[in-house]
């Protein structure tokens, strides 16, 4: 799976830029205006476990039924969230939204969870 490729059919239609490919990682990152940034980020040999790890105070949290954990890497409130999904016994795919307005951060928990709804079903078999 293409990350921009997916990203790109996950966002089509919402104002969302071309997705852009910032590291050599199967990441890809798409902003919109005085909005935000949907980011979405695949990796097949690093599960929920490495996750916990790299973001202390992550949560358990399910998608669609599916394992996954939901992070803030900066802290609560500071407009960033994630939910990382466990794919097969050792992948995961991670959707972060960032908010840019002040008003907006308390939202972006909402906004990655929706994303990470939409793209669970696209996701290779538990």
């Amino acid at each position: 799976m293409d990350a921009c490729a997916v990203l790109g059919q996950l966002i089509e239609g919402e104002g969302f830029g071309p997705g852009e490919r910032k590291t050599a990682r199967n990441e890809c990152h798409a902003s919109k205006p005085d909005y935000g940034t949907y980011s979405l980020a695949l990796d097949p040999v690093q599960g929920l476990a490495e996750y916990e790890r790299q973001v202390p105070g992550s949560a358990p949290a399910a998608i669609n039924g599916r394992e996954a954990r939901q992070g803030e890497p900066f802290g609560a409130g500071q407009g960033m969230c994630e939910f990382a999904i466990q794919v097969g016994e050792h992948g995961r795919a991670v959707v972060t939204a960032t908010m840019l307005r002040a008003e907006q951060r308390a939202h972006a928990c909402h906004a990655a969870r929706e994303l990470a709804t939409e793209l669970e079903p696209l996701l290779p078999a538990r």
